[in-house]
């Protein structure tokens, strides 16, 4: 699926900052709690075997995917990734287009818990669950811990 056929089908492209800009646009199609996200993959996540996509950009993928969940969950983004667990089950092409429809398991005060299977076409490619710690407003501003994160 290109770029032409993604737009016509309502998807909408989101350009990355900083680190996320490696994967290139970002896709999204719906909106909070049902959002899919997507990314085409180009030759620039390839890992130069055979086409195959680098699993490091698979996994950044995800934690960018879920992150979207995690953060509809929240309603905003003071949130920062715990713990990201990503299962390979199948190699991604360069080229294809590959999405997420991340899934919401549980929020609570704390943490938010997401998962998702990374997909291309009909092919499963990973499979992933993650944890998003809430951050207070000095941990979003960049104070460091509070003293109920350090207690122990």
């Amino acid at each position: 699926m290109d770029s032409a056929a993604l737009s016509a089908a309502g998807w909408r492209s989101i350009e990355g900052r900083g680190f996320t800009a490696q994967l290139g646009p970002i896709w999204v199609l719906g909106g909070a709690g049902e959002r899919q996200i997507g990314f085409i993959a180009t030759a620039q996540q390839g890992n130069d075997q055979a086409g195959a996509v680098h699993g490091g950009a698979l996994m950044t993928f995800a934690d960018i995917a879920l992150g979207y969940a995690a953060a509809d969950a929240l309603g905003g983004s003071h949130l920062v990734t715990a713990q990201l667990q990503v299962h390979f089950v199948s190699g991604g092409r360069v080229g294809e287009f590959i999405h997420c429809r991340p899934e919401l398991v549980r929020r609570s005060t704390h943490l938010i818990f997401v998962r998702g299977l990374l997909v291309a076409g009909a092919r499963t490619l990973a499979s992933a669950d993650g944890i998003w710690k809430v951050l207070d407003q000095a941990q979003a501003r960049g104070g460091g811990c509070s003293r109920a994160d350090t207690a122990g």
